[in-house]
């Protein structure tokens, strides 16, 4: 399943697990209030915005490069 996803959307999934895991220490360290709509959210904000971020860019950078590419030939 992963090989049948495009490049984009790994670089997004992987930094979205990386904001999740960050977000989990934070949380760990207690600087999110200890009920669940707060730590729901925590997870939520810190996992989708570096996956969107993370999305954006990489499908910003291929889009680039396949014009580039299409320029050449």
């Amino acid at each position: 399943m992963w090989q049948k996803l495009s490049t984009p959307l790994k670089i997004g999934l992987v930094a979205g697990g990386l904001g999740i895991l960050l977000t989990v220490v934070g949380i760990l360290r207690g600087n999110v209030p200890p009920t669940p709509a707060s730590i729901g959210m925590a997870l939520l904000i810190g996992g989708g915005v570096w996956f969107l971020v993370a999305w954006a860019v990489a499908s910003a950078a291929n889009d680039v490069e396949q014009d580039t590419q299409g320029e050449n030939h």
